[in-house]
């Protein structure tokens, strides 16, 4: 599918977005008629969180590195504090994704045989955790209260802290170019936003399902198709289309990490909307 850009002439953007806004009220109304469930979070083991399940949990991508890195030494995480050592996920994500935490039952064993007092100062914020772990498993929430921002409409967005119309139909317009958004870290990518504004975001929505990205194939598209893609330029398009006539063909991202100019801190955003 042939992606359109920011980049594009003022008239050109003009002449989409009129047609872009015309139907927009048809898809809020439809997005606001298919949300008629609630996304339940189901326990799951922290040591093999992937990619995708991160940024569903509100993770950033150097949080789940640091995961994964831990976890490619041979070694696990057995507790919400362990989790936390490794990751360095705030105290307030780890607060909600604590609860969903589910470990061997010989571990379970094992941590609670052990001392609290002996390895951690009392009334530690690891203390407390441990205490949480230890509470009937049925007074665990059933769902997370966060919003899927693939389904939000410009009412919801116009809510949150920060965001009015223009900046809700800037979120809306740039889904709709991307067909759907990976990660709530997205959201930095809009320079105009204030922390506080992107804060708030990140607060009261969230990726929840896998969504349907639009993708490109990164050895079949033109220069035109590479250059729209909202993270490449015409002339980190062309660098890759010089790189892939000399190779025959790119099979994998990685393969794309030294070519100049391109967004090394963003490859595993990126890599979710590409094609080999």
């Amino acid at each position: 599918m042939l992606m359109s850009a920011e980049g594009n002439t003022e008239g050109e953007q003009s002449a989409e977005e009129k047609k872009w806004l015309a139907l927009q009220g048809q898809i809020d109304e439809l997005k606001a008629k298919k949300r008629s469930h609630k996304d339940t979070v189901y326990a799951f083991n922290p040591n093999f969180i992937s990619d995708y399940k991160g940024y569903t949990l509100g993770m950033s991508t150097v949080e789940i590195d640091r995961l994964h890195a831990f976890r490619k030494s041979g070694k696990f995480v057995n507790s919400a504090a362990d989790f936390k050592q490794v990751t360095k996920v705030s105290d307030s994500l780890l607060a909600k994704l604590s609860p969903y935490f589910k470990f061997p039952d010989w571990v379970n064993k094992k941590n609670s045989k052990d001392s609290n007092h002996s390895r951690y100062p009392a009334g530690s914020y690891t203390d407390d955790t441990h205490r949480r772990e230890k509470a009937d498993d049925k007074a665990r929430p059933a769902a997370i209260a966060m919003m899927d921002i693939n389904d939000a409409v410009e009412e919801d967005l116009d809510k949150v802290y920060g965001i009015g119309p223009a900046f809700a139909k800037k979120i809306l317009r740039r889904r709709a170019v991307l067909g759907a958004y990976v990660s709530m870290d997205q959201m930095n990518e809009f320079p105009e936003f204030s922390p506080e504004a992107i804060a708030a975001l990140k607060k009261a929505f969230t990726v929840k399902k896998q969504p349907e990205v639009t993708t490109i194939n990164i050895n079949t598209a033109s220069l035109n198709q590479l250059s729209y893609f909202p993270y490449f330029n015409k002339s980190l398009a062309k660098a890759i289309i010089t790189r892939r006539s000399m190779k025959g063909k790119i099979s994998k991202i990685e393969e794309l990490l030294d070519i100049n100019e391109f967004p090394v801190d963003k490859v595993k955003i990126i890599a979710l909307y590409l094609e080999f």
